[in-house]
């Protein structure tokens, strides 16, 4: 078949992803295995996030960081607020995954901190049941 034949049948993409996590975390060490996974992952996509977002001023950061979020699928977009922006991802690819496993979104908000190079604070998630996982950034 081809992709788009495929894409006409139910897929268990998910249910892989969740079975390989449960799978990591009871073989391998429980909650800091599947966080250290998830470290993992998102520093193999940082290369990309870093260079969009080390290729702008500092008050572009959030914006450029929002544009490389969405070539990734995650829909995202930066607007300001009062005393910082927000970051909002309006989807998440892995939320079915993401919902049984909070690491995968702590791990993402962990390297928004650190790339950003301030605090941030995660207001919602998409995993948690709320429309859209939003980040607050401060000024």
């Amino acid at each position: 078949l081809t992709d788009c034949g495929r894409d006409a049948f139910d897929q268990s993409y998910d249910k892989l992803a969740v079975d390989a996590l449960r799978w990591i975390g009871e073989r391998e060490g429980g909650s800091e295995a599947i966080a250290a996974f998830a470290r993992a992952r998102i520093t193999a996509q940082a290369g990309a996030y870093r260079k969009a977002v080390e290729a702008v001023p500092p008050e572009k950061r959030t914006e450029a960081l929002a544009k490389a979020l969405s070539a990734d699928g995650y829909a995202a977009t930066a607007r300001s607020a009062p005393v910082g922006e927000q970051l909002c991802q309006h989807h998440c690819p892995v939320a079915h995954a993401a919902e049984q496993f909070p690491q995968l979104c702590e791990a993402e908000t962990e390297f928004f901190a650190e790339l950003l190079g301030t605090h941030v604070q995660r207001l919602a998630t998409i995993a948690h049941g709320d429309g859209v996982c939003t980040t607050f950034i401060p000024k």
